[in-house]
């Protein structure tokens, strides 16, 4: 059965089981799928399901329907599209399709945890909490009451002002400190970042998607090249895991990310194995 899933800012306001025919999204009361903002107009667009077909027309909408970017006025609907409206995002899922492309893609580029060598996956993933904790530490030793010194001797102060702004402030507290528990973990967990995905750019499964949703994916193809992809909170951090030729790196825009985990950042290309992925953030 086909969905629409609506969000703002990647958090997940309603889903909504397609079981009729039509479907007007917008501001108004009686649209099946309502967004109370002014960003979206009274009836801002129409959905209309035929047979196992989904149909998106903009209604001469204020501010237009987008799908994936792309301003519209009609379009045939496909699994995981996105819609945007407003401010607003509808993710368009059909449970309905069965793509063997994308089933065969899975099974040539993603490794099954029984094809893993557990101390390579273990030495990838030391390599990803390293350079996580280090990104943590960096945010942290950026403290801008450094500079109040350099204030002091700038300008004229009294005595009292002076050793004032020479103290070195005190952090503000935003509540108690507890020990680490299962719910505390729980909202640092790798889960709360917003899921990311891979577009195949390159080769026979060019346009195919995989979303990210495991703590640790690995791609590629054992003896020529494979990666991991680990979910942290800080972020999405690829590494090398190993290769048939010595030092063959995989390669993030058109340069090897060495033998360290590196962070991928929105839009990043990833090139492993001989095939081209590019890395989008959701």
């Amino acid at each position: 059965m086909a969905r629409l899933i609506l969000s703002l800012d990647n958090q997940v306001l309603a889903e909504y089981n397609m079981t009729k025919e039509r479907y007007t999204v917008g501001r108004l009361p009686d649209n099946d799928v309502r967004i109370d903002n002014p960003a979206v107009s009274g009836h801002h667009s129409l959905i209309i399901n035929i047979l196992n077909d989904s149909f998106l027309e903009d209604l001469n909408s204020t501010n237009g329907t987008y799908v994936n970017g792309k301003l519209i006025k009609k379009h045939a609907l496909q699994d995981g599209d996105v819609l945007t409206i407003g401010h607003h995002q509808i993710r368009f899922s059909d449970e309905q399709l069965n793509d063997p492309d994308q089933d065969e893609f899975e099974k040539t580029m993603v490794i099954p945890s029984a094809q893993q060598n557990a101390a390579q996956l273990a030495k990838a993933e030391q390599a990803a909490d390293e350079a996580a904790m280090a990104e943590s530490a960096a945010a942290r030793d950026e403290k801008p009451e450094q500079n109040y010194s350099a204030a002091a001797a700038s300008v004229k102060l009294n005595a009292e002002e002076a050793e004032a702004l020479e103290e070195t402030p005190k952090k503000e507290s935003f509540g108690e400190t507890v020990a680490l528990t299962e719910t505390s973990a729980a909202a640092n967990a790798p889960s709360a970042l917003p899921l990311a995905k891979l577009q195949v750019l390159s080769g026979a499964f060019a346009g195919r998607e995989l979303e990210l949703t495991k703590a640790l994916t690995t791609l590629g193809r054992p003896g020529v090249q494979v990666a991991a992809i680990t979910r942290r909170k800080e972020g999405y951090y690829i590494v090398h895991v190993e290769s048939g030729k010595e030092d063959d790196f995989p390669l993030v825009n058109g340069k090897p990310i060495g033998p360290k985990a590196r962070k991928l950042s929105d839009n990043d290309v990833v090139q492993l194995a001989g095939v081209k992925m590019g890395f989008f953030a959701s």
